[in-house]
């Protein structure tokens, strides 16, 4: 059986759990052990799982080569609980695996997980506001419209509409937008197109969408420093100062210029000690236990850059403020003690990107029900936001432009001509600039003898109409 890619979409996790079960299954060796002068057939060295599981999640390009030795014996303990495997005596349920000589084998029938069975959480329509007459006592002569410069088409229009060629329109507009009418636009666009990109038909088996806050998504989008960073309107759900200086002192090292106390040897170990225990002890991962689903979904685009950054951009666009301001601030101090040369080792055995990894990727995605690939997918979820952090944990600009775009136009006057099916409006144009005096007063010039001389000409080269009636049509036009 072959390694395969498995892209996004529902119960990932579960997917891939099976898959590399049944990997195991078929790639590790068995044959006969000795053990205290007794013979056991068809069986394996716990070192030799190690092994033979190690190789096996280092060349699956669902995992990659990052995967460590720690964390294919801490995958083989959940094998040994859940009864993947068992020991030579056909015990199992206790994570005692350790990476030594002990036997083990499979029992006769691997258990797989099955899919789980969600509730359908239905789809959620946003409504927008829809065309309306205008409300009693609302004239529409007090509706502002901007000014808009002709051309022939448009004066054609307007002319033929007041010779009776074609019905006269009506102006006719929206129900003003509220915020939470903006809100809920964000969040059903922002929605569409994250399973647009993730190539789902319907994001509920991976999403309740009923749970994802508009509000969060706006604040994320507009109340941000220079740098990107969110700004908190509750100001309790900071991080504490004392942790924000911890982690400038790494990140900026060796300057340290909140740090007042004077430093010694390994200070800078205990420091990072400091920050690892505070996020070590936090009670739902950054990503939350609600979104573990969207992001396990996502890591099945890693092989399509472009599209697996954009996916995370809009994941964590959902976010609460408190936990994408706390993601920004660690995954760049993360990225910048990784590539700090100045920055003594952190640890003796484990290069620092390794170390960066292995102390908060818990504290980054994790699921609630505890996935037995967790540590798996979210080593290779975090390697992937150190690499890229800089424009995941940005603004989309391209679906902020979108949703801008649709609200003005929700927003704008529309021209409704009677009988018509639907109504006329007039795009905005892609950019505007401003011209001189001299070069309006000619555009509207031309803008307005052009299509009358055109209308002239038509009326004079005309068979069909009698001598008098054109006559009575240029005494018309005079007039206008």
């Amino acid at each position: 059986m072959e390694p395969r890619l498995v892209g996004p979409g529902p119960y990932r996790a579960t997917r891939l759990w099976n898959e590399i079960i049944e990997l195991f299954r078929a790639g590790m060796p068995l044959r006969k052990h000795r053990c205290r002068f007794k013979s056991y057939e068809r069986c394996f060295k716990a070192s030799e799982a190690v092994d033979c599981l190690h190789e096996l999640l280092g060349s699956n390009q669902n995992f990659g080569p990052e995967v460590t030795r720690n964390q294919t014996v801490k995958l083989l303990k959940k094998f040994l609980k859940n009864h993947v495997i068992e020991d030579i005596k056909g015990r199992w349920g206790k994570e005692d695996f350790q990476d030594d000589g002990h036997l083990y084998r499979f029992p006769p029938s691997s258990p797989l997980k099955p899919y789980p069975k969600k509730p359908s959480c239905g789809k959620e329509v946003i409504k927008f506001p829809g065309w309306d007459e205008p409300k009693a006592g609302t004239s529409q002569e007090h509706i502002p419209v901007k000014s808009v410069t002709m051309n022939s088409e448009m004066w054609y229009k307007r002319h033929s509409i007041a010779i009776g060629e074609v019905p006269a329109c009506k102006l006719v507009f929206r129900r003003e937008l509220t915020q939470t009418n903006t809100e809920e636009i964000w969040k059903s666009m922002t929605l569409s197109r994250l399973q647009k990109v993730l190539g789902l038909d319907s994001l509920d088996e991976v999403l309740d969408t009923k749970l994802v806050n508009s509000k969060h998504i706006v604040q994320n989008a507009y109340n941000v420093t220079k740098q990107g960073i969110v700004i908190l309107e509750d100001k309790s759900k900071e991080l504490p100062h004392w942790i924000l200086s911890a982690m400038k002192c790494l990140a900026n090292w060796p300057s340290c210029s909140d740090l007042k106390q004077p430093t010694y040897s390994g200070f800078e170990r205990d420091v990072f000690k400091t920050i690892m225990d505070y996020f070590g002890q936090i009670k739902e991962p950054l990503l939350t236990f609600h979104f573990f689903d969207v992001f396990v979904s996502v890591l099945g685009l890693l092989q399509k850059h472009g599209k697996a950054v954009e996916a995370l951009q809009i994941s964590c666009l959902l976010l609460p403020p408190e936990n994408r301001k706390r993601l920004q601030l660690l995954v760049r101090m993360m990225a910048k003690i990784s590539f700090n040369k100045d920055l003594p080792p952190l640890s003796e055995s484990v290069r620092t990107r390794t170390l960066m990894v292995q102390a908060f990727s818990r504290c980054i995605l994790c699921s609630k029900d505890e996935m037995d690939l967790d540590e798996l997918l979210a080593a290779k979820l975090v390697s992937f936001l150190m690499d890229n952090y800089q424009e995941i944990l940005s603004v989309p600009s391209a679906l902020k432009s979108c949703i801008e775009e649709h609200i003005v136009h929700l927003q704008r006057v529309q021209i409704k001509y009677a009988g018509a099916d639907t109504d006329a409006t007039f795009p905005p144009p892609p950019f505007c600039h401003q011209i001189s005096t001299d070069e309006f007063e000619y555009q509207r010039a031309s803008g307005s003898q052009e299509p009358l001389a055109a209308l002239l000409e038509e009326i004079a080269m005309n068979k069909e109409i009698s001598v008098k009636d054109k006559k009575k049509q240029l005494k018309q036009v005079n007039k206008n």
